[in-house]
């Protein structure tokens, strides 16, 4: 893992800036459990103060410090990110490695159900359910409904490679000595496939944050916690632009920036080294 890392960082920009940038988010979500203010709480600050050394980000018309808000909204948004990601990935990777090893009838009615959610326009559908629950949409009720609409287009990707490894020649090795289907997908076929999955988390992730932050503007997440979507939310409920707190808004844009662009460069650098041609191409052999 270290040598990845350090290969990483030498050879692709693209794995430093997306370092540095995913470090500034994790710093202040690590500085999020410290914050000075109780921010179920208003009036802890003077309102509408703009950006200075005591106040980085400015104050809110709520009277709390935009900073420490920030702070926390990315803590709850990277939650609701590894939470999705987590429950998917375990989907993707049960349902990939068992359609793709088995086959036959298994594998056509797995992917049946596969291309029915591949299909399903998931946004409308969150702002459907996210209205019938309105009210008791947790960040962890949110990240167990991502989590279980976000899996069938990795699920796919995982059951196209183990087709592949199912017709190796270490396959069918082990089938012929007795190895047990259950033993052969996890110790067999899963290391194949773990650094798609790796690589598809973050994908994951920043897709969830996002479909957080479009509930969250609607108002149809829970917007009395801070989060990206929440914080929007409020700006433009008490007219941020119109009463010149630009701060408010431009606080969570930036660090939303900041974030999605950190992870999708990490992605785009991990995908390019996890295929050995473009990665020896980058690498000058």
């Amino acid at each position: 893992m270290i040598k990845i890392i350090r290969d990483l960082f030498r050879f692709d920009w693209r794995f430093r800036v997306g370092f540095v940038f995913v470090l500034l988010i994790m710093i202040m979500t690590v500085m999020s459990f410290f914050s000075p203010y109780d921010l179920s709480k208003t009036l802890q600050v003077g309102m509408d103060l703009p950006p200075s050394f005591q106040h980085p980000f400015g104050t809110n018309s709520r009277g709390q410090d935009m900073f420490w808000w920030m702070a926390a909204s990315i803590r709850n948004s990277l939650y609701l990110g590894v939470i999705t990601a987590l429950i998917s990935r375990v989907i993707a990777i049960l349902v990939g490695l068992t359609a793709g090893y088995r086959g036959g009838a298994l594998d056509k009615i797995l992917m049946a159900v596969n291309d029915a959610f591949v299909v399903m326009p998931i946004l409308p559908i969150m702002i459907l359910l996210s209205f019938l629950i309105r009210g008791n949409v947790s960040i962890t009720l949110l990240a167990l409904l991502l989590g279980i609409f976000g899996w069938p287009w990795d699920a796919r990707l995982i059951r196209a490679q183990v087709l592949s490894l199912k017709e190796r020649s270490f396959t069918r090795t082990a089938v012929y000595s007795g190895t047990k289907t259950l033993r052969i997908t996890l110790t067999e076929h899963l290391p194949f496939v773990l650094p798609v999955v790796f690589a598809t988390t973050i994908n994951n992730m920043i897709w969830s944050i996002g479909m957080e932050v479009t509930l969250g503007i609607l108002g149809l997440s829970d917007v009395t916690n801070p989060s990206l979507g929440s914080t929007i939310f409020q700006a433009n409920t008490h007219q941020a632009l119109m009463a010149g707190v630009w701060w408010w808004l431009a606080s969570p844009i930036v660090v939303s920036i900041v974030l999605f662009l950190g992870l999708y460069l990490l992605t785009s650098s991990i995908n390019e080294y996890i295929d050995p041609r473009t990665r020896l191409r980058r690498m000058g052999a």
